[in-house]
């Protein structure tokens, strides 16, 4: 006769083991796409091919030769893939008295963007850290006239500017256009910083200052360390705003020193010789990559500092 223990232990494992083949326990998983979601997901794809669609069609004409351009073969890729075009674009076209390509409007714009976003995103840290924690007497009134400076449309400023630009010697320089973009990008940066501080617990702020930290000593030991997200979305912000600048590059500067969207403005919509499609939309292309890479790099660090610095305050 068989030991009464050995067969529970059998019938103990053999439930376990049909247990495991059965599978875990629990309300099925949802199937991805419920009828409910159909919708959803169509008007997701339908935006997104919106907006991808142009971009694969300047990338392959930018890959073409001319006469395969005029095949009008719009939508289809290229048959044999060149990037003359793209060299052409970037060392050879001609955008005005000079032929030498995007090369110099691009590290035109590098030295205008560089100290503007530095400087303006400094500024803006600051005060926002300010306006948060340390209410001084008429800060509410300074923020609402940076409020209505974040709203201002930039047209109707142009001719003042021009004439302050002129009589600070600045007028036609490198300078006079960071000074610009500095200005214009600190209400809103402000904005953000400020919303974004004052969603640090209040409590943290008076344990520095009861262990005896400072205005300085808070801002750099306390909030810096933990404000990365804010700092990326002012980043991107002022990157994407002054690199895609046209109308104060344009009004401010001079044609030896245009930043890349004046000089790609000037390849396009040239009226000499023969209509380059193929290179006009690698200069488009070559002119845009520089927000796209910062974007791609640093776009999660964007959405949490979003979230974090619009909504609370």
């Amino acid at each position: 006769m068989a030991n009464p223990s050995t067969l529970s232990s059998t019938a103990a494992a053999a439930n376990a083991v049909s247990g495991k083949l059965e599978g875990p326990a629990g309300p099925k998983p949802r199937r991805p796409f419920k009828p409910s979601n159909i919708m959803i997901y169509g008007t997701l794809i339908i935006f997104s091919m919106y907006y991808l669609l142009p971009l694969y069609v300047m990338l392959v004409t930018s890959l073409k030769d001319m006469s395969e351009v005029r095949m009008g073969r719009t939508f289809s890729p290229p048959m044999d893939p060149t990037f003359k075009p793209w060299i052409k674009a970037w060392a050879e076209a001609c955008t005005g008295i000079n032929c030498d390509g995007l090369s110099r409007g691009f590290w035109n714009s590098v030295r205008i963007l560089i100290p503007s976003v530095l400087i303006s995103i400094a500024v803006a840290s600051v005060s926002g850290y300010a306006l948060s924690f340390w209410r001084f007497k008429g800060s509410e009134v300074f923020f609402n006239i940076l409020i209505i400076g974040a709203f201002i449309p930039y047209q109707i400023m142009l001719y003042p500017i021009a004439i302050i630009l002129r009589e600070l010697g600045l007028f036609g320089s490198l300078g006079g256009l960071v000074m610009v973009h500095t200005i214009f990008g600190m209400p809103i940066n402000t904005l953000l910083f400020r919303n974004y501080f004052a969603s640090v617990p209040m409590e943290l702020f008076k344990a520095a200052r009861v262990d005896g930290a400072g205005f300085w000593q808070i801002f750099f030991q306390i909030m810096l360390p933990m404000s990365l997200p804010i700092f990326v979305v002012s980043m991107i912000i002022q990157v994407t705003g002054i690199w895609n600048d046209f109308l104060f590059g344009v009004v401010y500067t001079k044609p030896a020193i245009y930043p890349m969207t004046v000089q790609l403005n000037n390849i396009v919509n040239s009226v000499q010789g023969v209509k380059e499609y193929n290179v006009n939309m690698a200069a488009t292309l070559l002119t845009g990559l520089v927000p796209l890479i910062i974007y791609f790099i640093s776009g999660k660090l964007f959405v949490r500092g979003i979230a974090a610095g619009a909504v609370k305050g």
